[in-house]
Order: C-alpha cells, then structure tokens, then sequence
C-alpha cells in the first residue's frame, strides 16, 4: 500500500508523466519546463537547476529519496534556485542538448542528469547523481548548492562566460557542415570496425556494460548478405543467441531488460522498456529468416507477447517502460532462490529447474538469489541430471508456466504507462514486422490499434501531432523521431494488410518533416521543428543511441516511399539526407548503423514485388507466406486492394486482379519477371536474390 503523501502537490501535480508525477510531493518548488518557470528565473534573475530523468531510473529514485524528499535540501533549492524536472522521455531534446553540457564538463553523462543553467537557459555546471553530503570523492549536493549560490552572486561574470562557451559549443554541432562524398567501401569499413569490437565469446560490442546494438546487429545481417562472409553472420547470430540465453532476457515473461552490467549478458540492469523490445524483435526475426531456427522466432514471439499483455494502454497505444525496482529493491521481481524454486514446483523438479536456470545457493545476484539464465546446454544439463534431453525440456516448458504463475503473484515493477509517439512507431513496426513472418495476425491487430489510437487521438486540429499522451491528454510537439518513427510504422503496417490508408498517411507526414525539420543548408533533418523559442540549440543527432538516428530512419523511410508512391523526389531527400553526413560516415561507420542500413538498400537496388488477387484468397496467402519466409533486406511490397488506386502506388498500374488465383511480379526498378502463380516459381524467383 502506498503511503499517504507528507507534502502539499507541487505544481508538477498537474502534469501526465509519471516520472513528473512521482515528484509531485516533494518539498521542491517544482516546476515543469515552460514559459512559467523560465519567466520566474529571468524575473527573479535567479538560476535555474535542472533535474533530468525517467520513472524506470534506479538512481533517480535514490536521489529523490536522499535530497528531493529532505526538508533541509528542499530549502536550499526553494531559496536560491527556479526548480525544473523534466522527463527525459518526453523532451528527448532537452536532454540531448543538457547531456552534451553534462558530457563536455564531466566527460561522461547518465541519469539523474543535474544542471544549472543561466536565466538564459545556458549551462554552467552539471553532473548527474549527488549524493546528500560528499563521499567516494563526489561533492555532496548541499555543499554544492550553496556553492553554486554563493558564485552566482559573488562571481557572476565567469558563470555567464562559461555558460556562454557552453551554448556556442552545443550550436555549433547543430551547424555542422558534413556534407561529402560516400567512400566506395564505406559499408565494408563499418564491417571491419564492427568486427573489431565484437565479444567473439559472448557475442555483442565492447566490454561491460553491454548494450543490445540492435541496428549494428542488423546491419551485421545485411553485410552478411551482402558479403557471403560467415564471421559477419555470427557477429549478429552469436550476439542474438547469447542475449536470448542470458539473464537479459526475461526467461519467464518474455522480453529483454536494458542492458547488462556483465559482459555474459547475466546480470541486466532490470528495466524494461518498450523501445529496447521494439528493437530486437526485427533483429530476432531477421535471424529467424536467414537460418530458419525456430528458437529466434521464439524469442522475437515472447517479446511480441509481453508487449501485448503488459505494455498495451487502454486506448490501444503501448506505454513507455517498465521500473527496476520493486519492493524498494532493484531486480527483486525477477531473481529467484533454491528454496523459493523448490516451494512453487517441489524438491525434484525444482532442483531440475534449479540446474536448467542457473540457480544457485551462492547465486549470482544480490542477496544469494539468482538471474534466471539459460546459458547451460540442453545435453549438458540433462547429462549432469541423468535425465533424457527431451524429457528435461518437457518438463521445462510446465516449469516455466508453473514459475510464471509464481511471479505473478509478486508486487510488480510499476509501469511508465505514457504513451510516446516515438517508441510506438518502433513497436508497430515490430508487431507488423512480427504478423508477417511469423503469421500471428494478432499482432497486426495491436499494430492497427496503436497507429489508429495515435493518428486519431494524438493530433491536433491542424493534424500536426503531439509527441505524449496519459490519462486522456496529448501534448508537448512532436520531433523527427516521432513522425519518423511513426512513418515507418505505417510503411510496414501497409506491406502487411495492403490498406493504401496507412501509405497516405505515411506520405503526409513525410511532407511534415520536409516542411517543418529539414535542413536547407546542409541537407538532412534537425531533431526539432523551426521555430522552438525555448531552446538554445537546434541539432541533428545523425548517430545512433539507444535509438536509432531519426536521420537514418528517415533516409530508408524515403527510399521505401519513392518506391512505393512513385515519387522521384523521396529518393533525392533520402540521398540527400545520407550525403548530409558522408564525411561522419566515413570517418565513424560503426555510430552510424542504421543510416548504412539505408545505404546498403539504395547500393542494392530496390527489390519490388507486387501481388494481385483478392485479399485473404488462399493462392495469395500462399505466395505472401512464402515472400514473407526470406530475408531480403531491399524489398518493397505492393499488393491490389479494392481501396487503392494504380495512379497511387504506380507498382501496381496495369495489374489487374486475375479471375482466379493471384499473381506475383518480381522487379528490379520497375523491370519485372514474367509472373509466378505458386510458391516453389516464387521461391525460384527470390533465391535468385536471396542470401540463401
């Protein structure tokens, strides 16, 4: 039961973030970012402190806990400073441009990020977690409020000379001029970095902590592709296979954590969050494709899954992620003991589950309990067991459920149940993604339902869209992550159910980032509309994060439109947008993933395949399953659909619907085979273009 608040609301009461809201009672004079609280600071001439974070954030929650809930600490802030808290879900652009400040002053970033700014919104001094009173050679943050203080008003000039150089370093990256030239072998440079990073062992980039890279992944697949090299394939293959074993991997409710703080992929940092699952699954049913192992599908399926029955809002949109924490303590809600193992499933087979899980007495987590793991063989296992494989897998599957119900049972991690236009374009696009190849129209269903909830609900009268929405509300203007995202949903939403609708949309809000986002100077698209007064920068982010580049999204997105709408014009803004950064490219191909996941498709040449017959005619829905059983990273589909018109999608001019039957055509830039009436002349047709 939560406990009663001991503080009177702030003004943070009445917004929708549950981050936001969760600081609601803080003895803080809390503001939201907005005209108010910046008036106030330029009023008052007072600074401002900045506290950036996320509702799923372990050590955001401790810092509330240590200084935003101590009467002491509040005072301070309430008498020197204007207090701002921002959810860094929804102003991806304050936080982008607050964290280079935080990264140029400390040379490293993360969450909780704390800033002090100028009345004029310029960074002076920043860091991220504070602890009430210095230790472990961080200054404690009431020294440092009163510090601060006390260089505002005693040594004003140096705070504005260094929030002045600040500014102009963050702008400048905004103006950046990285126009150029692609180098010829830049998709093979981007192999080799890649390859130079990767845990041939453990699979995935880099040391501890380790990041899923889901674009590096799939951009591993398509050099793979591209190249016939086997040691590309396993850069993505091992990778995927090692994450699904590990810890990471939820091994009962399906879905992935954030990350991991070990190289083994063991022990994740245990928030969920919906973008990460939205990532993975194409990685997982792109590898499902070039192998045809069903344990890929699997995992890309329970992700699938979690996403449906724990993430889906009632309005049919999907919220934002899931905590760490539970019951005060972080991965509580998913590590387990013998005893507890042995209490829900009893002493035999729970020392069978013990061994098959990776489930100790010393464990491997805090406490002696264990993160369930999957590591360990199947013939390794049952061996140790003395028990046949097939019968200790059996029985691992009711273990499973049987543990499942167990959990469920337990006081849940909460969940960040706003709505982001952003990572619900990602989640429809893997649910679209996922009905295709694996034929579970359940998760178009959801897929629609999302697009619907957001076109229809998260848009104003001028259908100009917002960018969050909870409880009923939308609001905060949507940036190029947004509609890109949200276009390439609506891309793979069409090559599922072929309703044209979903093509016009996607065309429509094409033309909004080319009105209100594109770069006339240097070519490709800022991260923020034209005319945002409050803030100090506008940038372009052209390199991937945790998310993928908004620009490389958006650069594919454009190739697939000029295909798909016949419009010459996409396939320019796409080149364009690529060339926009080629002297980045060049020089950093591994940050730059999936903007060569555009590259790679426009060097391939557009693979366009069309289908006519009447939807849900089982000859079409044989030829589309066998389409949808191959990894071609360059296709386009267009099928015939009473609700579409040729001079629309011009792929499917002068193709009328047979009287019997459906027809496939497989072309290269408008130049078509004859076409295919079944699947094995279809499946003749595609190994020819295949990468099996």
């Amino acid at each position: 039961m939560a406990t009663a608040p001991t503080h009177p609301a702030n003004r943070l009461a009445r917004e929708t973030s549950p981050y936001l809201l969760q600081h609601a009672h803080n003895p803080v004079d809390w503001y939201p970012w907005g005209p108010e609280a910046l008036e106030r600071a330029r009023t008052e001439d007072k600074p401002i402190f900045l506290s950036i974070g996320y509702s799923a954030c372990h050590w955001c929650h401790v810092m509330e806990r240590e200084s935003f809930e101590n009467e002491a600490v509040a005072r301070l802030m309430n008498e020197h400073f204007v207090n701002i808290k921002v959810d860094r879900e929804e102003r991806p652009d304050l936080d982008e441009i607050y964290m280079k400040a935080v990264q140029s002053l400390t040379g490293q970033g993360g969450w909780p990020m704390s800033v002090f700014l100028t009345p004029g919104l310029e960074p002076f001094y920043g860091g991220t977690y504070f602890p009430p009173h210095g230790a472990y050679g961080r200054p404690g943050f009431t020294d440092l409020l009163m510090g601060l203080a006390r260089t505002w008003k005693e040594d004003r000039e140096r705070v504005l000379q260094q929030g002045s150089r600040l500014r102009e370093r963050i702008a400048a990256e905004g103006g950046l001029d990285s126009r150029g030239e692609l180098e010829p072998g830049v998709l093979d440079h981007s192999l080799t970095a890649l390859q130079q990073s990767f845990d041939p062992l453990w699979g995935g980039f880099g040391d501890a902590p380790k990041f899923p890279h889901s674009m590096d992944l799939r951009l591993c697949l398509r050099h793979a592709s591209r190249t016939g090299e086997r040691l590309a394939l396993d850069l993505a293959l091992v990778s995927l296979d090692r994450m699904a074993s590990g810890g990471l991997h939820d091994q009962l409710g399906g879905g992935f954590h954030r990350y991991s703080t070990d190289r083994e992929w063991l022990v994740p940092h245990f928030e969920k969050m919906l973008y990460d699952n939205a990532l993975l699954v194409p990685a997982y049913l792109e590898a499902f494709q070039v192998t045809r192992e069903p344990r890929f599908a699997a995992v890309a399926r329970a992700a699938c899954d979690w996403m449906l029955r724990e993430m889906t809002t009632p309005e049919g949109g999907f919220a934002s992620s899931q905590d760490a924490d539970s019951e005060g303590e972080e991965g509580r809600f998913f590590s387990w003991t013998p005893a507890q193992f042995r209490s829900v499933l009893g002493t035999k087979l729970g020392e069978h589950a013990a061994a098959w899980f990776g489930v100790t007495e010393q464990g491997n987590f805090e406490g002696g309990a264990s993160v369930l793991s999957r590591h360990e063989p199947l013939e390794r296992v049952a061996a140790a067991l003395h028990v046949e494989p097939q019968a200790l897998e059996s029985s691992m599957r009711e273990v499973r459920a049987r543990l499942f119900d167990a959990r469920s049972t337990r006081i849940a991690p909460a969940t960040d149940d706003k709505v982001l236009v952003a990572w619900n374009g990602l989640a429809i696009s893997a649910l679209a993604l996922a009905a295709q190849v694996l034929g579970e129209q359940r998760y178009a269903a959801a897929a629609r339902r999302a697009a619907d909830s957001i076109w229809n609900g998260m848009r104003d009268g001028a259908g100009r869209l917002f960018a969050t929405a909870r409880a009923g509300r939308a609001h905060i203007d949507a940036g190029l992550d947004d509609h890109a995202f949200l276009l390439q949903g609506l891309l793979d939403l069409y090559e599922t159910d072929f309703d044209p609708s979903w093509l016009e949309r996607a065309a429509l809000l094409a033309r909004e980032i080319d009105a209100r986002f594109a770069d006339r100077e240097h070519g490709g698209y800022f991260t923020t509309a034209a005319g945002q007064a409050d803030l100090i920068a506008r940038l372009k982010g052209p390199q991937d994060g945790a998310l993928p580049s908004g620009n490389g999204v958006h650069a594919l997105n454009l190739l697939r439109l000029a295909e798909l709408t016949g419009d010459a014009g996409c396939a320019n803004r796409a080149q364009e947008t690529i060339l926009a950064q080629a002297e980045l490219l060049n020089r950093y191909p591994s940050a730059f993933s999936q903007m060569l996941i555009a590259v790679d498709f426009l060097q391939r040449g557009p693979l366009e395949i069309v289908l006519t017959g009447n939807a849900g005619d089982p000859a079409r829905e044989e030829l589309l399953r066998e389409l949808r059983t191959h990894f071609l990273p360059s296709r386009v589909v267009a099928a015939t659909d009473p609700r579409a018109r040729g001079e629309r999608i011009p792929l499917l001019r002068d193709r009328p619907v047979p009287a019997s039957g459906a027809l496939a055509y497989v072309c290269r830039n408008y130049a078509c085979q004859a076409p295919v009436s079944d699947s094995v002349k279809l499946r003749e047709e595609l190994l020819g273009v295949s990468p099996r």
